[in-house]
């Protein structure tokens, strides 16, 4: 009698490549990490101990799968007043951080074998995502211009084929840190209108942009067929509590919680606490990690131009793609070489797509001083005496 097995399209699913470094580099304990996207700065106070005085209170039990109506409530206003987009709480559903978010609307909005366009360099787990929601995921290759990378409408709607059924949009951008202009979003949503689409509007990075503004695409075209994912995690520096939330029509909230309930029943109560007095509380912390992460974005940027090494400059979120092409090998291998030789985690531009090849994504999410040590071992590992020079003198 054969063995049972595991599910083929589990087996299928591609292991994240951020996730496959952070667990290589966990191993070195004098590891300099610029693999992760998780913000070093601490859960503001305030937030902390509104949360657990909910815990005292009895904020301990389940809470509705569409989330708590305070917070709920709350999230709306936010919208209304910082996107711009008019929503009510019946447009709000909460969900277990962005992530959650994502699956959950793909599980949603997708049928098996529908196509779904994702932008390449892109974040690595929507490629999975897709693929365990029963969908085929489509890369549309993004521009690499002087600004970064963006959206290219005509490359993007050149892979719009009969299965494809939505298209993601992620501003800013991991792992690029690009901002979306107003105009390019407005061609996105005509192109979405004119084939029948869903555009899903990955946000989460939205109040993370230095020179160009955050526009969130329902602020242009209502929730029709635009479903925004939203999450606490980078704006408050929360990703532990595993809170976001969705903005979209209440037809698709309502699908939304139901394919939501079967896995997590509903978001932490304690975190959904904890997030209300995020939107409540003082946002001058919020203004402060986005001055840090511009700080370091510029000296991260310095470092790379004095090495002589190219970049996609970022407008947001906090990442910088680095060019890697002059090693003369595979960025994944590039990446692997660093971290055994030097002991400097970042993640290849593999990792992301064919688009993301040449180049690796460096996370501006550590200290000022492990981004300078981390790059200098960068730029002295494509510089091969002066690699050679800085490997003999570790050792």
């Amino acid at each position: 009698m054969s063995a049972p097995r595991i599910s083929d399209r589990i087996e299928r699913l591609p292991r994240s490549g951020i996730r496959a470094v952070m667990e290589q580099a966990l191993r070195l304990p004098d590891a300099v990490r610029l693999d992760i996207g998780d913000p070093d700065f601490a859960t503001p106070t305030h937030i902390v101990d509104a949360a657990a005085q909910a815990a005292r209170d009895g904020f301990t039990h389940y809470s509705p799968g569409v989330g708590l109506e305070s917070l709920r409530t709350l999230v709306a206003r936010k919208v209304t007043e910082r996107n711009g987009v008019p929503c009510t709480p019946e447009c709000v559903a909460v969900t277990t951080g962005a992530c959650g978010g994502l699956y959950s609307t793909f599980l949603a909005l997708l049928d098996a074998g529908d196509e779904l366009l994702l932008p390449d360099p892109g974040w690595t787990t929507l490629v999975p995502m897709a693929i365990a929601a029963g969908a085929t995921p489509v890369p549309y290759r993004l521009a690499r211009g002087d600004d970064g990378f963006t959206v290219d409408l005509a490359a993007l709607e050149a892979r719009i084929g009969p299965r494809t059924r939505a298209v993601v949009v992620n501003s800013p951008s991991n792992p690029t840190g690009g901002v979306e202009s107003r105009e390019t979003l407005a061609g996105l949503l005509e192109l979405a209108e004119r084939h029948g689409l869903w555009l899903v509007s990955d946000e989460c990075y939205e109040e993370l942009t230095f020179e160009r503004e955050h526009v969130s695409p329902a602020s242009l075209a209502g929730l029709d067929r635009v479903v925004s994912i939203f999450s606490f995690s980078k704006t408050y520096a929360m990703t532990g509590w595993r809170v976001g939330y969705a903005i979209a029509s209440p037809e698709v909230v309502r699908a939304l919680v139901k394919a939501q309930e079967p896995v997590v029943s509903s978001a932490s109560t304690i975190s959904q606490k904890a997030a209300e007095a995020a939107l409540l509380g003082p946002q001058d912390v919020v203004a402060e990690m986005r001055g840090e992460y511009r700080r370091r974005r510029d000296l991260a940027l310095a470092r790379l131009e004095a090495g002589g090494v190219g970049y996609a400059r970022p407008s947001g979120a906090f990442y910088v793609m680095a060019d890697v092409a002059d090693a003369g090998e595979s960025s994944e291998r590039f990446a692997h070489r660093l971290l055994r030789d030097t002991h400097v985690a970042v993640v290849p531009g593999s990792a992301f797509g064919a688009g993301g090849e040449g180049m690796v994504r460096v996370s501006l999410a550590a200290a000022p001083e492990t981004i300078e040590t981390g790059l200098e071992r960068l730029v002295s590992l494509l510089q091969p005496s002066s690699g050679r020079a800085r490997a003999a003198a570790r050792r």
